[in-house]
């Protein structure tokens, strides 16, 4: 039985811990690697891997194959091109119009790689590798893991993402507007007697809005694990309050059925916190786009 069944804490599987074997290595008085931090490479390699074969395979081929050349090949990278195609015509493209092609390769990157983050952190690799550890090399630690978890419940991971998606919307919002242009758009267009209440409001925003992207990933990741956790945990509560196997089991099977539609739900909020993202990320910068570009997407 997995080690999340036996915990008493909903949210200790969820929580970042030390690699395995390195827990002696600090930096600044914090472990140095962690397992989210392994988490976040393997995803990003994942990723990485996952969408060069499907471009590969999306791509044109050889004029020898006929009409064939035309067809995507396997069931992932047709999955990829429709889900890229509709992001792209259809929420990317009508509030960036002509500055589409420019973000389309860092928001896509950032959709997928956040898909993959929230996909895996569904795969209970921690409690495998626990029960791997224990059963192979007789392992006394409790939590024997080098990587597993969801690297996006980790506000740090959530932080520097948005951090990133700041530094593009703000790079944008210079190249495109100006200093003079960035520097009105503090003001919302409001008269004079309103700028010492609009500038704060406004420079306030500017931080507010990355801020919510981290804090919104990093909350939906959390809530749906800690979900889990909990119905999981109520065959171990029920036995520790009655000691009566057929009531435990009873609760156990309604509990797992509860866990298994609720793991149906977080796939789902796997892929739309991936979209909100994106999506989100998508229209802070149009905000920051000239307005001739907005007036003519809006046509």
């Amino acid at each position: 039985m997995f080690p999340i069944l036996a915990s008493d804490n909903p949210i200790h599987h969820i929580l970042d811990k030390p690699v395995s074997g390195m827990e002696h290595i600090t930096l600044l008085g914090k472990p140095a690697f962690t397992m989210h931090m392994v988490s976040l490479v393997i995803a990003a390699i994942v990723t990485f891997l996952i969408l060069k074969i499907a471009a590969k395979r999306i791509s044109v081929g050889h004029e020898s194959q006929g009409t064939d050349r035309f067809l995507t090949k396997g069931r992932i990278p047709q999955i990829i091109e429709v889900i890229t195609l509709y992001l792209r015509d259809n929420v990317i493209r009508p509030v960036l119009g002509h500055d589409t092609d420019k973000f389309l390769p860092y928001l896509l990157s950032v959709f997928f790689f956040i898909l993959t983050c929230n996909v895996l952190g569904m795969i209970p690799f921690a409690d495998i590798q626990t029960v791997v550890g224990k059963v192979t090399i007789g392992s006394e630690i409790e939590s024997w893991a080098v990587f597993g978890g969801t690297a996006t419940s980790n506000l740090a991971v959530t932080a520097g993402l948005a951090i990133v998606s700041f530094f593009v919307i703000q790079a944008h919002a210079f190249k495109s507007l100006g200093v003079g242009g960035w520097a009105h758009h503090l003001t919302g267009g409001a008269p004079l007697y309103l700028l010492p209440i609009m500038l704060p409001i406004e420079f306030m925003g500017m931080f507010i809005k990355p801020a919510a992207l981290a804090i919104r990933l990093f909350a939906n990741m959390v809530a749906g694990h800690t979900m889990l956790a909990v119905l999981t945990m109520f065959g171990m509560m029920a036995f520790q309050a009655t000691q009566n196997w057929f009531l435990t089991g009873s609760v156990e099977v309604v509990s797992t059925i509860a866990a298994v539609c609720i793991s149906f739900l977080e796939l789902f909020v796997a892929f739309l916190q991936a979209f909100i993202f994106m999506f989100l990320t998508t229209v802070f910068i149009g905000q920051m786009s000239h307005h001739e570009e907005h007036a003519e997407a809006a046509h």
